[in-house]
Parts: structure tokens; C-alpha cells; sequence
């Protein structure tokens, strides 16, 4: 396939896809992954709300570096097609809030989901807002050879 031909790929599986797997490690190196309800802007960027004490959120706070997947769970054995990222996470502060909550609340609106505002990731309310912006993407290689990735830039 063409770079062209992936980097659609990878953006057609980003906007198909509702969850992304998120692999975070806390202080210590223990690895946890958290599949999460996402929004993105561009295909750089994906914002999510969780608890400040939820065990990935823990872990951004003390480790940003994170891991990402998204792809089809109900694809078919052997026919499955998933994005990989590397990426920075992070909770966003009040006043960072507005572009991400924005983009969060008009996909989870289109999926059915709630409205949300910056007022309900604010300081003190019980879920945050937090952005992931990923530095690189791969998809795997339909060549047969097993974790065949293949870089995929988006740009």
C-alpha cells in the first residue's frame, strides 16, 4: 500500500472506532492498559474524561508517556487492521479545556452520549478532561510476517 493509502487507513480506522486502548505505567514501570471513549482533533490529538484517581490517570500524573491502539474488535480473525501510537498524555487545566471539550462533547452528542461543557471537567468536579498527542502512528503490514509495523506519517 502507499503512504497515501495508509495514512487514509489510519484515519478511517480512528474515525470508525468509539474506544481506544490506552497503556499507561505508573512510577514504578508496572504497565496498565484502560480502554476509553475517545474524541480526536486532526489525528494527532484524542481527549478523553476519567476520574483523576482512576488507575491511568494516576499514572499519566506521574509517567505522560503512554501507548495507544484502536481498532475493530469484532473484526474477523486474520482480517483485523488496528492503529498503533506513541503518544504524551496529560490532564488538562482549567482553561485548556475548551477546544478538547468541545470536540469531545460534538462527538459524544453524535454517538448519543451526553453534552459536555468545561464546567464539568472543571477543578473539583469528579471526571477531568485529558489529551493524548501522539508523536507517531503505525499500522501493521499485511505481509504475513507477524508485528510486521509499518510507520505511518500523517503528514
Amino acid at each position: 500500500m502507499s503512504a497515501t493509502g495508509d495514512a487514509q487507513t489510519v484515519r478511517d480506522i480512528i474515525e470508525a472506532n468509539c474506544y481506544l486502548v490506552l497503556a499507561t505505567a505508573g512510577a514504578a514501570g508496572r504497565p496498565w492498559s484502560s480502554p476509553v471513549y475517545f474524541a480526536h482533533i486532526g489525528f494527532t490529538e484524542f481527549f478523553w474524561v476519567s476520574s483523576p484517581e482512576a488507575t491511568h490517570s494516576r499514572n499519566i500524573a506521574v509517567r505522560p508517556e503512554a501507548g495507544i491502539a484502536i481498532f475493530d474488535s469484532q473484526a474477523a480473525i486474520g482480517t483485523g487492521q488496528g492503529v498503533y501510537m506513541s503518544a504524551t498524555a496529560k490532564l488538562l487545566q482549567d482553561g485548556e479545556t475548551a477546544r478538547g471539550i468541545e470536540a469531545f462533547s460534538r462527538r459524544s452528542v453524535a454517538h448519543g452520549g451526553l453534552e459536555w461543557t468545561s464546567e464539568d471537567v472543571r477543578a473539583g468536579a469528579g471526571l477531568r478532561l485529558y489529551r493524548a498527542t501522539a508523536d507517531s502512528h503505525w499500522i501493521l503490514a499485511k505481509d504475513g510476517r507477524p508485528d510486521h509495523r509499518i510507520p505511518v506519517p500523517l503528514t
